[in-house]
């Protein structure tokens, strides 16, 4: 018996809810008793849709927008990440399917070229760079 590893389209459609939790000692920029958000990748992908074409997001500050819209002090930094990864993964499934890039999350608005992010995508850096370009961004 195998079993058949989940597409990106797939881990991102999971149907999870956020999750807010207290942690009980420090974990990254994050001290003891602080409340977290564990967001999903659908939240992740709705804000990074948010992003207006031309501007950058940035990872920090989405974690910071994310907590304020959920009562929390802070996003978790590991899930976030995670959870960006597989938007980006599963947008560029999506354009390998068909769809245009303006149907898809527009990831590379908060994915700089040199980040540790856009070094574990699949597919590389040239197309983060070719539609930063395009928009203007992180250039």
């Amino acid at each position: 018996m195998t079993c058949k590893r989940k597409t990106w389209l797939e881990k991102r459609d999971l149907a999870n809810q956020p999750k807010v939790e207290t942690i009980s000692k420090k974990f990254a920029d994050i001290p003891a008793g602080g409340t977290i958000l564990i967001a999903t990748p659908r939240i992740v992908e709705a804000y990074i849709r948010q992003i207006p074409e031309g501007q950058a997001g940035y990872l920090k500050q989405m974690r910071k927008d994310l907590a304020a819209e959920y009562g929390t002090q802070y996003t978790c930094p590991l899930t976030a990440g995670i959870f960006l990864r597989i938007v980006a993964e599963a947008a560029w499934e999506e354009m390998q399917q068909g769809k245009k890039s303006t149907q898809v999350a527009p990831f590379w608005r908060i994915i700089p070229p040199d980040s540790p992010a856009a070094k574990k995508l699949t597919f590389g850096t040239e197309f983060l760079r070719d539609q930063q370009h395009q928009e203007g961004i992180f250039v």
